[in-house]
């Protein structure tokens, strides 16, 4: 592409960009010549911008004084997502807040608030925040997945298993969700079709450590200790920080005579997260001292 067709086709898509957010395309215009639509740019994540220059052009382009207040509202909800991201909870909540005001009807906004909620640990209000986000938008399937992996923290795996269920339906494609619908059915003992969940997450995710995790508990659960350790060892491979696959390894190695490679696996998992013993206990395994 020669360099002035490649400008007007970057200038039209910045006023493109503008217009959506500003108040009128003379007032993108204006932003165009000035270099103010960059901030617009960034505040909608261009070019993969850092979470650091996605907040900056959010808060330049909402203390412009130029946005119409549902261009604020996406602001707003924008510099939320960059505040959660960078584990910035608190101030992430006053943007969705302030987005919500703006914008009542936005199931997203309401998405994103149960979902920093869902990371703060404040789990009723993360489910209260969902519940509006499933109202407003029933076919949200994100907003039900979030929902289900809020059931899941307080251990309500049926309604977990429900909210998985409706989001395969909505958007079959997501693979969290039926990642998150293999691991409730492994707790709730139904292990052949939690198998065949976290298989068909691994077939479009072959890197995804927690897929592999998952069915390790899984081949554990079933008396399939090799196969265990080694999905176990390929999520480690991908994370090597995860807790419950030195744990889940641990046990498998244990069941499979390795008493002392088990027990460096369990060492190793204590050592990221002290209370894994408690965890693996309300899940029906626990090592042998």
């Amino acid at each position: 592409m020669n360099r002035g067709a490649g400008y007007r086709t970057v200038r039209n898509l910045a006023l493109a960009l503008a217009s959506l957010l500003i108040v009128s395309p003379a007032a993108a215009q204006r932003a165009v010549k000035g270099g103010y639509i960059e901030t617009i740019a960034l505040c909608n994540g261009a070019d993969r911008a850092s979470f650091a220059v996605r907040i900056d052009g959010c808060t330049a382009f909402i203390d412009s004084g130029q946005g119409t207040p549902a261009a604020l509202a996406v602001a707003h909800n924008n510099r939320g997502n960059a505040y959660t991201a960078t584990g910035d909870f608190d101030r992430a909540l006053v943007d969705f807040d302030q987005s919500i005001k703006l914008d009542p009807g936005s199931a997203r906004a309401f998405n994103n608030r149960g979902a920093a909620y869902l990371k703060k640990g404040n789990y009723d209000l993360a489910v209260e925040a969902l519940d509006e986000a499933v109202r407003l938008n029933p076919n949200y399937a994100r907003a039900l997945v979030n929902r289900a992996n809020v059931h899941l923290k307080k251990h309500e795996y049926q309604q977990a298993s429900r909210d998985y269920d409706e989001a395969i339906r909505i958007d079959p494609g997501m693979d969290a969700a039926w990642s998150g619908r293999c691991w409730t059915r492994a707790i709730l003992g139904a292990l052949q079709p939690a198998l065949e969940d976290c298989s068909r997450v691994l077939q479009s995710s072959p890197n995804d450590a927690a897929a592999y995790d998952s069915r390790g508990f899984i081949r554990l659960k079933m008396g399939q200790a090799a196969a265990a350790i080694d999905d176990f060892s390929t999520a480690l491979r991908f994370d090597p920080k995860l807790a419950s696959a030195f744990y889940g390894r641990g046990l498998a190695r244990m069941t499979n005579g390795d008493k002392a490679g088990g027990h460096s696996d369990i060492a190793a998992a204590k050592a990221i997260h002290p209370t894994i013993d408690d965890d693996f206990t309300r899940l029906g395994l626990r090592a042998d001292n």
